[in-house]
């Protein structure tokens, strides 16, 4: 409900001095969270919405001073200190999460790619998120100026999520000791990939891999797990084969927690055209349940489908043109945040698009939405 919203994010900092406040900023952060969930991607349809849901609003919210005008919303978002958003945001979120579980975290970025300012020498935003396809949350996020400063967010992130009992994936990009160490001294595991980025690790595990699958894994204790699936003339086949033996790579000792090897390999056959792509992936799981491993690495593409498409189709983020201060970063975090409580919400058997138009006609579908 509304209410909800109120209640974790009464402790926001807000970015105004204390005289000449007009609007509440719970009750603003209420209206923009509400209107983005129905469509609204822009400050003056926000506005927009508003008023035409003023009576609405008015039976929950505060609003001495009516509905803010687009100015007051662009101005007070592009202020708000993004930390202190994303501590809400991570209250709200966990939240959700202890209500339907889930433990595995993809962590990935995306760039807002109209975010970039020339006249203000400033670059596009990248965000990197953790999302968990489980729940179909980000349960948080942080920016950065450019996609190469992944490596230095990454660690950053990690430390505030709750890791205990959970299992990290992260591209190659994040294939890194440092994030190995923070993931299990969180109490987490991990499934890193390997790429050019660890050249030498990874022509030695794909060698090492590689025999034992030829072998018939008569060479190391590979265990194994296949997956078919077929639709519209295509046939997918996953293969996945994990081995405990790590004794013989040389640094093993610099990657805490490490514990096997992985290789992931998809066969597509669409018509009369078949191609074959094979992953390699370090992990600190024992390598004793390949099913469990393959799913975990399949997860993780989700933050792709799940997150940043939808991002994209659904919500237009890549169209925003929102780049004034900290605004676009903000609103980014509303959009996954209401992405998420979209795709919790089960009974209207419709796409993303397709819930935010209901939602913003049907004021009790709102109200569903927002209690998902």
């Amino acid at each position: 409900m509304v209410a909800t919203i109120l209640e974790h994010f009464s402790d926001l900092e807000d970015p105004r001095g204390r005289e000449g406040r007009l609007h509440y900023l719970s009750d603003m952060v209420a209206i923009v969270c509400c209107a983005v969930i129905c469509g609204a991607d822009e400050w003056t349809e926000i506005e927009t919405f508003g008023k035409a849901k003023e009576a609405f609003f008015r039976k929950v919210l505060s609003l001495p001073h009516g509905i803010p005008s687009h100015d007051t919303f662009g101005r007070v978002f592009s202020a708000l200190r993004p930390e202190s958003l994303e501590r809400c945001f991570m209250s709200w979120t966990q939240a959700l999460a202890e209500q339907s579980g889930g433990r595995l975290i993809a962590i990935d970025g995306k760039t807002l790619r109209r975010s970039f300012d020339r006249a203000a020498g400033k670059a596009a935003i990248h965000m990197v998120s953790a999302w968990s396809s489980d729940n179909a949350l980000v349960f948080g996020q942080l920016a950065t100026e450019a996609k190469s400063n992944e490596i230095t967010a990454i660690p950053k992130l990690l430390e505030l999520l709750d890791l205990q009992g959970a299992t990290v994936t992260i591209d190659a990009e994040g294939c890194q000791k440092e994030i190995a160490r923070k993931i299990v001294d969180g109490g987490g595991d991990y499934v890193l990939a390997l790429k050019a980025n660890q050249p030498t690790m990874q022509e030695e595990v794909r060698l090492f891999l590689d025999d034992a699958i030829a072998r018939g894994g008569k060479a190391s204790a590979l265990g194994f797990h296949q997956s078919i699936e077929g639709d519209h003339g295509r046939i997918e086949t996953r293969r996945a084969w994990v081995s405990p033996e790590v004794g013989w790579f040389e640094d093993r000792e610099q990657w805490k927690g490490l514990r096997s090897f992985i290789a992931v390999e998809c066969e597509r056959i669409v018509g009369e055209k078949t191609s074959c792509e094979r992953r390699y992936f370090i992990s600190s799981l024992t390598g004793s349940d390949a099913e469990a491993i393959a799913h975990a690495v399949r997860s993780h593409w989700s933050i792709e489908n799940s997150l940043h498409w939808c991002l994209d189709v659904a919500f237009r983020e890549d169209m925003s043109r929102i780049r004034q201060g900290h605004a676009a970063e903000n609103l980014s975090r509303i959009r996954r945040l209401g992405l998420g409580m979209l795709k919790r919400e089960t009974s209207a058997k419709i796409g993303i698009k397709g819930k935010r138009l209901r939602a913003g006609w049907d004021e009790a579908y709102l109200l569903r939405v927002l209690a998902a």
